[in-house]
């Protein structure tokens, strides 16, 4: 692992009538343009999708390095996220993020363990360290 800070570039560009095209060196670049709610095409990603799915995606790869430290066996993850933005006050923003979690496990396994490991997996997720919305875990292990 490289020392601290690290630095994430992107660059976003685009013009008046056209998605935007964001880039990063190294990675294929995407597309990107408002989502159905405000009044986008609805047939790419937008910053909300991308801000919930790093969240999911996060949760995830922090999962994985918890478990491999924590010697888990396990057989597969699924994370889904909901992203709630609301107008609390004057402001748009995300106030709360749900992250909706299944772990299946081998028979035998202890759920307990592999329920804890979960729980430390959203407490140490950069992505959501970084947000100040509320976050929420809704987990189930389940034996295969």
């Amino acid at each position: 692992m490289q020392e601290y800070p690290h630095h994430y570039v992107v660059k976003a560009s685009g013009e008046p009538d056209s998605s935007i095209l964001l880039e990063c060196e190294g990675l294929d670049s995407m597309q990107s343009a408002p989502p159905t709610q405000f009044g986008g095409p609805g047939n790419l990603w937008s910053p909300e999708e991308l801000l919930s799915a790093a969240v999911a995606d996060c949760f995830m790869l922090t999962f994985k390095a918890v478990a491999r430290a924590s010697k888990l066996e396990w057989q597969s993850l699924s994370c889904t996220v909901d992203g709630i933005l609301d107008r609390p006050e004057k402001d748009s923003l995300f106030t709360e993020f749900r992250l909706k979690v299944e772990l299946k496990v081998p028979a035998g396994t202890d759920e307990a363990k592999a329920q804890r490991l979960l729980e430390k997996a959203e407490k140490g997720c950069l992505i959501t360290n970084s947000l100040k919305s509320e976050i929420s875990l809704e987990a189930s292990v389940v034996a295969a």
